[in-house]
């Protein structure tokens, strides 16, 4: 039972124009006699070659060069007579004038002078051009300013920079450089901020903790290129299908399966056919004791955030649920079907909600409180039921098993346009940054451009309906009906230039029904499925921390604490 779905070889002359050289004795063969085009051409240059070539045979610039002295020559020319005599006098008329017109006489003179003597002024004025501002900043008591300066650089510009002096060296050592580097990366990126919490060593970075200090310059020197051995794993680890797997049997009493999920890093929230709500805790994977109980049709969407759990159901209800409590605090009646999806942010944009039915609309909701949800407005458009809705602040993009997707304007609530190519209809969509990624019961997951409408890639590769996805700015993860897992290359996908067929870089396979929803993130895959399982695929504990020392040490640096 199905409620949810409906779904040249050429001749080198030597410098200068010099003529053919002289004609090689008998007993010597030229360059290209009996030398096959594949031989190694080493040119020597006879001692008496030159000898043997008279000074009429140069070219004027060969006879110029000769008479061109070295720059060490030059440096010790004796000064002329005349030059002494003139030079004092010259030097009291330039001192004489204005800075600009010292400027613009000393541009005339260098334009009067030969090539070679340009080489000799831009010799002398180079090192005076420059300016070590980083050991000169400290100096003048301005050390903060040198390390903000390097605290822009990247890791590899860093090491390049501590190599330039002892002075340079000691400015990154002293400002911390590399922890703030680490606590750069921490800020902005969700990997290294999950790595840090998942490994511990974000004990050691940002304000310390009152009594306590923290390490000094060399371990975070030592951290950071432990932390990028960490990350090479986990991409290995994916790339790899390399994993630990967790298992949680659901027991449903009725009817078996888990049709939708999400978690956190504490907890799984699951909705089942058996008409519940379940929740899990992450580290023992134990059940709370707590089950949602009021819905009487499947669970096939919900969705929740730090207050509210909200749930749609076969039984056409959308419910609201205390996430701390469990209390059921409000109920909207509005589809006539089963509710299909929905999707809900409730600080931004004043508190907004989208729900889909099997009774072809969508309803557009204003959240001012959990027990206070209006409805706005409802879009109707699609021809077959809307099994799956998303939207930011500029769309909102519904999917049906009319084959189509629909953007619509998430102010006004006006239609945009359709995106049009999947030949049957579609189960599933993600929508983010300008990309739309869906998936449909013709087999097939499209990559399309919301802007424009265009469908950018097709993958091809699961045997039955894809049923879910979901995708960030690596991957795209899909789960089916032929109870498989997959993992495609986003980036790749998005380069025209890439075989079709080196897309996929995994297939998982554990499953042993039809996976209804998944979810993921750096680390790790949940999925869920008709087996009444939830899975989850940990890319991360692979490979232990203790595998690399540096954890080791700081494992063994934090254990008095936690004793």
């Amino acid at each position: 039972m199905m409620e949810e779905m409906e779904v040249s070889n050429e001749s080198v002359v030597g410098a200068g124009d010099r003529g053919p050289p002289p004609p090689a004795p008998p007993g010597d063969r030229g360059p290209s006699e009996g030398m096959g085009d594949d031989e190694d051409i080493n040119v020597d240059v006879r001692e008496d070659t030159f000898s043997q070539t008279s000074i009429e045979e140069l070219s004027p610039a060969e006879k110029t060069s000769l008479n061109t002295p070295t720059e060490m020559e030059r440096d010790t020319f004796e000064p002329s007579p005349k030059y002494l005599k003139e030079r004092d006098v010259c030097l009291d008329n330039f001192s004489g004038w204005t800075e600009q017109d010292q400027i613009n006489f000393v541009k005339e003179l260098i334009l009067t002078m030969h090539h070679h003597q340009h080489g000799a002024v831009n010799a002398f004025l180079k090192p005076m051009l420059q300016r070590d501002f980083i050991s000169l900043l400290p100096k003048k008591g301005l050390d903060h300013v040198a390390e903000n300066i390097l605290s822009f650089l990247d890791a590899r510009s860093l090491c390049a920079a501590e190599l330039v002096s002892k002075e340079w060296n000691r400015v990154i050592s002293e400002g911390m450089l590399w922890k703030k580097l680490i606590e750069r990366k921490v800020n902005t990126d969700s990997l290294w901020r999950g790595l840090a919490e998942r490994r511990g060593w974000i004990e050691c970075l940002f304000k310390p903790k009152p009594g306590e200090t923290h390490r000094d310059h060399s371990f975070y020197r030592r951290l950071y290129p432990s932390i990028i051995k960490d990350i090479e794993n986990i991409e290995d680890n994916w790339r790899c299908g390399k994993h630990n797997l967790q298992r949680i049997n659901c027991r449903s009493e009725n009817s078996k399966g888990v049709y939708c999920l999400q978690y956190d890093d504490h907890k799984i929230v699951s909705g089942l056919r058996d008409n519940t709500i379940k929740m899990w805790d992450r580290q023992t994977l134990q059940q709370h004791n707590k089950v949602l109980t009021g819905h009487t049709g499947s669970v096939l969407c919900l969705q929740y955030d730090e207050k509210v759990i909200i749930s749609g159901s076969s039984d056409s209800t959308v419910r609201v649920w205390d996430v701390e409590t469990g209390e059921m605090v409000n109920t909207l009646i509005h589809h006539c079907e089963a509710v299909l999806h929905l999707s809900f942010k409730f600080r931004a944009f004043n508190g907004m909600m989208v729900t889909c039915s099997k009774d072809r609309s969508i309803a557009v909701w204003d959240m001012v409180s959990p027990t206070e949800i209006n409805l706005r407005r409802v879009l109707v458009g699609h021809r077959a039921a809307v099994n799956v809705v998303d939207f930011d602040d500029k769309y909102i993009v519904s999917a049906s098993g009319d084959r189509t997707i629909k953007v619509w304007s998430t102010n006004s609530c006006e239609f945009v346009r359709t995106l049009n190519g999947h030949k049957r209809g579609i189960a599933c969509l993600q929508y983010q940054n300008k990309l739309v990624v869906s998936g449909s019961s013709d087999n097939t997951i499209r990559i399309w451009d919301i802007e424009s409408g265009q469908c950018i890639r097709v993958l091809e590769g699961h045997e039955e309906l894809v049923r879910c996805i979901r995708f960030d700015s690596k991957r795209i993860v899909s789960g089916a009906y032929d109870g498989k897992i997959k993992v495609w290359d986003l980036q790749a996908a998005l380069d025209p230039r890439t075989p079709a067929g080196t897309l996929c870089t995994r297939t998982l396979v554990e499953h042993s029904g039809r996976v209804f929803r998944l979810q993921f993130d750096e680390f790790q895959i949940v999925s869920s499925s008709h087996d009444d399982t939830i899975l989850i695929w940990d890319f991360l504990n692979c490979s232990p921390p203790e595998s690399l020392p540096l954890f080791s040490e700081l494992r063994a640096h934090r254990a008095p604490t936690l004793t």
